[in-house]
């Protein structure tokens, strides 16, 4: 009997150790009472509690969560109903807060976040709204922030998952959006367009330039042609002065040379003016302008020379 007792003792104190003994997983805190009054947190790791002593009152996840909230319908302030659904993304940062100074802590983001979002929404009109998001999470999450500071929950980030306009609305706003395209269509038309009248143009332009440069060009050749021809005539007439010039040398040489080679006979003297005459008259470009006395001796002179041919 003994035995027994004993037994039963061990059995019970090592149920009592095993119920002393409390382990807390990573990202999770336990919040201890001891009678019924608030003791202390749990933080991960191997604990050891007093049996029927000590309470765990709740167990809190200190990793980052998410609150998904259902779609709520909301006004805006040019009357237009709409319905926005967000998503919270938050972290319990103090255990004892959460449990103490509030009953459900997730509730309360919860709806701090819907009123704090008809706040804000109810006075901006339904194109702020649409273009305005980023604007909308800013200021829900400083908003929602400060009021879940009192209770140990810090807001990481508010972000709005849709926002549905009425149907008539979605209509009006798609037809807006076609028209949108369409002028957007039209204007890149139009600047096309213009671009290619322009081009046209441009080219038009330095075709005209190009032609009146070769016309230019053309003329400038024709004339350096005729100045160079009108320069090869010059020169050529000058070449035909030049020989003259030099024939009818050649010719006073020659008579001279009869006179020095013949002394000064009358007779060849005669003679040979007679020939220099002739040879400077088979040139048409010579002209003779003879004195009335030289033209009356000729007569005499051509007699001299039959006479002395016939000898």
């Amino acid at each position: 009997m003994e035995r027994i007792i004993i037994a039963i003792i061990i059995v019970l104190a090592l149920v009592l150790v095993l119920m002393s003994i409390k382990i807390v997983n990573t990202g999770y805190q336990l919040v201890i009472e001891r009678f019924g009054q608030f003791y202390r947190v749990l933080d991960p790791g191997w604990h050891f509690l007093i049996p029927f002593v000590d309470f765990v009152r709740k167990k809190i996840s200190t990793k980052q969560q998410i609150l998904d909230i259902e779609p709520q319908s909301v006004i805006t302030k040019d009357n237009v109903k709409i319905s926005i659904d967000n998503v919270i993304f938050y972290k319990v940062m103090n255990a004892k807060d959460a449990v103490y100074n509030i009953e459900n802590y997730k509730a309360g983001i919860i709806y701090s976040t819907i009123t704090n979002m008809r706040n804000i929404v109810g006075n901006m009109t339904l194109d702020e709204v649409l273009s305005g998001r980023d604007k909308i999470n800013s200021e829900l999450l400083k908003v929602v922030d400060e009021i879940t500071d009192a209770y140990g929950i810090k807001i990481l980030s508010v972000e709005i998952k849709n926002i549905i306009p009425p149907a008539e609305i979605q209509q009006a706003m798609e037809k807006q959006m076609k028209a949108e395209r369409d002028k957007r269509a039209a204007i890149l038309q139009a600047e096309g367009e213009k671009q290619a009248a322009i081009a046209r143009a441009e080219g038009e332009k330095q075709a005209k330039i190009l032609q009146a440069e070769a016309e230019k060009e053309a003329n400038i050749r024709r004339a350096e042609g005729l100045k160079e021809s009108q320069l090869l005539e010059a020169e050529g007439k000058a070449r035909a002065i030049e020989e003259i010039a030099r024939a009818q040398a050649e010719a006073v040489a020659m008579v001279n040379r009869a006179i020095i080679e013949s002394g000064t006979n009358e007779t060849v003297i005669a003679l040979k003016q007679v020939e220099a005459l002739q040879e400077m008259a088979k040139n048409p470009a010579n002209k003779l302008i003879l004195p009335t006395e030289a033209v009356s001796s000729l007569g005499s002179i051509a007699a001299i020379k039959e006479v002395l041919k016939d000898r």
